[in-house]
């Protein structure tokens, strides 16, 4: 009796799924883009993060006002972001001056 060749299995792995993206549509020209600073009148959207030293609202988690970079003594050495405190950093060095 002759033997059998094994059977090979093909199965393809599981595609990974990209995260979704928020999507901006334009008040004027109805374009859409994951960007909304690419928009001629992208409209008013929330701002995310509000300074603690001057209150303004931006999008920019890395906002630096002119008060917080006189109080400014640390920084991440894995991201670069820069605090008034060293609790705040994951990866705190103190800036030399």
């Amino acid at each position: 009796m002759a033997a059998k060749a094994p059977v090979k299995k093909t199965t393809k792995p599981a595609a990974k799924k990209a995260p979704a993206k928020k999507v901006y549509t334009c008040k004027t020209c109805g374009k859409a883009t994951t960007d909304a600073k690419h928009l001629c009148n992208p409209g008013t959207y929330d701002p995310i993060y509000t300074c603690e030293y001057c209150g303004n609202a931006d999008t920019n988690p890395r906002h630096i006002c002119k008060p917080k970079v006189i109080d400014v003594q640390w920084f991440c050495d894995a991201c670069g972001r820069v605090s008034v405190s060293k609790s705040l950093l994951c990866k705190p060095k103190q800036i030399k001056g």
